[in-house]
Order: C-alpha cells, then sequence, then structure tokens
C-alpha cells in the first residue's frame, strides 16, 4: 500500500462479520487528542454520553444535551482515520418516538459525519431500532444496566441475576430481531454473557459482562487510572495517571513558590544574538 493511500475507515457490516473472530476492541473517547491516541488500536471510538460524568462533573449521564454530544463527536471525528466511531444518541433524544429518534439520529450523523449512534434500551425499543436501521441509520444496542435509566434501576447494579436472566436474554433477542449490529452488554453476569453471545448472530461488546463477550469497551480515563478515587470492580487499571498527573503538578507548584521555575533556559533575552558572520 502506497504511504498515500487513504485509510479505509472502519464501518458496521465490518464490526457484525468480526462475530465469533478476533475480539474487538473498544475504548471511549471525547477529544481529538485522546482520539488520536486510540485510533491506531481500537476497532471503534465510543463517543459515549459518560462524557457528563468524566468530563462535565456531571452526577448521571441524564443532563447531557445533542449539542454536548456533537461537540465531542465532532472532535473525536478530528483525531480518526481508522477506528469507527459510535457517538451516544442522550437521554430524552429518542425515547418519546421512532420519529424523534430518526430526526435527533439523523442530526448527530449529519453534524459530526459519524456512521452510526448507539441508544440504551432492550425490547421496549426493538421498533425504534427497526425504524432507524430501516432508514439508513446504523444503531449499536445497550442492555443491561443502562446508565441513563439510573434513577429506575436503583443505581449502578448488575442486572440479568436470577429471574432477570430471561429478561435481558429477551431484549438481546430483541434489538438482534430489529436489526442493530451489535449490542454492548454492561454489567451482566458471566454466565448469561456466554448465553447472550452465543445465541446471537451479532457481535456483544462487553463493559463488566466478563470475557466472553466478541469485544470490550471501557472509558479511557478508568483504565487509565486518571481518576485515583474510583475502581469499579470490572476495571482493569492499565496505568496510574492520576497519581502521576498528581505527583507532576505538586512538583510544579513547589518550583514556582520557590522561583525554581522558569529558569533562564525557559525566559528569551532582551537582546537578540549577533548573526554569525559568513
Amino acid at each position: 500500500m502506497s504511504a498515500t493511500t487513504p485509510v479505509r475507515p472502519v464501518l458496521p457490516p465490518d464490526i457484525t462479520a468480526r462475530k465469533g473472530g478476533q475480539p474487538l476492541v473498544m475504548l471511549t473517547a471525547y477529544t481529538t487528542p485522546v482520539a488520536r491516541l486510540v485510533d491506531p488500536h481500537c476497532d471503534m471510538v465510543l463517543v459515549g454520553d459518560s462524557l457528563g460524568m468524566v468530563l462535565h462533573g456531571l452526577p448521571s449521564t441524564v443532563g447531557v444535551t445533542m449539542e454536548m454530544m456533537i461537540l465531542h463527536g465532532r472532535s473525536v471525528m478530528r483525531g480518526l482515520t481508522k477506528a469507527m466511531p459510535v457517538i451516544d444518541l442522550p437521554f430524552g433524544s429518542y425515547e418519546e418516538s421512532p420519529q424523534q429518534a430518526f430526526r435527533n439520529a439523523a442530526r448527530l450523523m449529519a453534524e459530526t459525519g459519524a456512521p452510526c449512534v448507539k441508544l440504551e434500551g432492550g425490547a421496549h425499543m426493538a421498533e425504534t431500532i427497526a425504524f432507524l436501521t430501516a432508514r439508513g441509520v446504523p444503531v449499536m444496542a445497550h442492555i443491561g444496566l443502562t446508565p441513563q435509566s439510573v434513577n429506575t434501576l436503583g443505581g449502578y447494579k448488575v442486572v440479568g441475576r436470577d429471574a432477570e436472566a430471561d429478561k435481558v436474554m429477551a431484549d438481546a433477542r430483541a434489538c438482534e430481531a430489529a436489526g442493530a449490529f451489535a449490542i454492548v452488554l454492561e454489567k451482566v453476569p458471566q454466565g448469561l454473557t456466554g448465553r447472550i453471545t452465543a445465541a446471537l448472530s451479532i457481535p456483544t461488546i462487553g463493559i463488566g459482562a466478563g470475557g466472553d463477550c466478541d469485544g470490550q469497551v471501557l472509558v479511557i480515563d478508568d483504565m487509565l487510572g486518571l481518576f485515583t478515587d474510583f475502581r469499579p470492580k470490572f476495571v482493569k487499571r492499565y496505568a496510574e495517571l492520576g497519581k502521576l498527573a498528581d505527583a507532576a503538578i505538586a512538583t510544579y507548584a513547589a518550583d514556582v513558590r520557590a522561583r525554581a521555575f522558569p529558569g533562564p533556559e525557559h525566559a528569551f533575552a532582551d537582546v537578540l544574538p549577533a548573526k554569525a558572520k559568513s
């Protein structure tokens, strides 16, 4: 391949075709610099409504708006050349009706350039998923723990134990039948995850759902350890950047107070140096 040949981007049919193959890799990104970092390593990059909590300090994802998703979606798109962006439809933008969902999904895709959207909900959202896919909007579904419904669920708990298992399985089958190209399983017991993954012809992407999924997704700030006081059971810390940043900031503050920074090497001279004679 020539150095000038553009890299073909990953698209929804490529993701569906990966069912049962090499595991799919997905991380979140909300900014251009982070998108550039994850792009070479990921199959998909999620512009998740988790940005409301991670970047904006909101208590949940419920307060995230379309404008916020579009702003960060555009930012991430500028940093991607290979990995497929997936952008969340925020709370209140799709639940009212399939028509409302289509208007907002079309806007999100048109204003960001993303090839697909993600929405939360199982069997009760099947009509909406079918409506969108029939009109050219690829949909990644999201079942199990659905953070936008945290107030109804009563917290960020595991979903699918005991009597709930049949409902979660039914949600997964309904999303597949409606035309979703992949499905996120969040905080679902591992045994149920394995049964769902085996039953579906579309890939499952796990977060807190064990290792039997067709792929995995994590919030990048969690796996990099940027939050020193937040350690979900399902997150593996691949770095402790929060501690490194804290130490670096403390050293900077001490240097400034001691007048050790800036030093002469960080300053500009009053007089330009004389040009060397030829």
